[in-house]
């Protein structure tokens, strides 16, 4: 059995190529458009920040230079060789590096759960479909948004004020930041569930508090768990940072090292970071996505 393909006749055919011709057209215009404004805007943004590109050129070499300097010995026998060529003058302080290291991965795991419990509970809160009431709601979303807004280096500074220098600070502030982001994070993952067995809770007349617990917990936890552990990671640079005010950590060694010129051991230190992120990278990457793939399969 045979079967043709119908043919339009050609003026119709003319008239749809024209039309099609035209959309193109005007998605092109639409595009050219944006690009143009986007362009505009960011002209005018570096204006208004005073953005000098002319300076950046010419300081470059600066830059460059440092680097340079990180990754060459200044002092002892070795001076002014490339570290890769001492390792062990290079890496002098690895020892004690290593503990500090271990105490800001501290800092950032009991800052990261700290803040991931509340940021779970105030995630059915503020979450637009599952919040109490929009009263609750709205004063929830405006506290998580002040905990995530003022930069955790502001908290830190606060606390060093408050608890003196050391690990505390350092927690306090990861945690407060934590709370507010992983908070909506939670929240975003929350207003996505299904709501069909939170009605049918409802109906039996089951608690609010029961209908977070059995209807939205079981849909949620996987991708909870995958939020945490990436903010993990990110927290641990945070925790480095916070050394800088005095918050604890190997990020008080490095802002000595900057402060001192010791510039092998910044990149010493550097480097110990580095290699510390990118093992818990990999090791979380695989961990979120085991828990992604159990998700996917109940």
């Amino acid at each position: 059995m045979s079967s043709a393909v119908p043919r339009l006749p050609d003026h119709q055919l003319s008239a749809l190529g024209g039309a099609y011709a035209e959309a193109v057209s005007a998605k092109r215009r639409q595009l050219y458009l944006g690009l143009g404004l986007f362009a505009l805007a960011y002209v005018v943004a570096g204006i208004v920040a005073e953005v000098r590109p002319a300076t950046f050129f010419t300081n470059l070499w600066r830059f460059t230079d440092y680097l340079g300097r990180i990754f060459t010995l200044e002092q002892g026998p070795s001076a002014g060789r490339f570290v890769l060529f001492d390792v062990v003058e290079w890496m002098w302080g690895f020892d004690k590096w290593v503990k500090l290291l271990w105490e800001t991965l501290l800092i950032a795991y009991v800052g990261t759960f700290t803040g991931a419990i509340g940021g779970f509970v105030f995630c059915f809160l503020s979450a637009r479909n599952l919040a109490p009431n929009s009263t609750v709601g709205f004063l929830a979303k405006r506290w998580l948004e002040f905990c995530r807004t003022v930069p955790e280096i502001v908290f830190a500074l606060i606390f060093v004020v408050a608890f003196g220098l050391g690990p505390v600070p350092g927690v306090l502030a990861i945690a407060i930041h934590t709370f507010g982001a992983l908070g909506k994070q939670f929240a975003e993952v929350a207003e996505n569930i299904d709501m069909k067995p939170v009605d049918g809770l409802t109906a039996t007349g089951a608690t609010w508090a029961e209908c977070m617990r059995f209807a939205v917990v079981p849909q949620v936890l996987s991708n909870f768990a995958s939020y945490a552990l990436l903010r993990f990671e990110v927290n641990v640079r945070g925790a480095a940072v916070m050394g800088f005010v005095g918050a604890g950590g190997i990020g008080q060694d490095l802002v000595e090292a900057i402060r001192k010129f010791y510039y092998s051991d910044v990149s010493a230190i550097l480097v110990l970071i580095i290699a510390t992120v990118m093992v818990i990278d990999l090791a979380t990457e695989r961990l979120r996505h085991h828990l992604i793939g159990i998700e996917s399969r109940s």
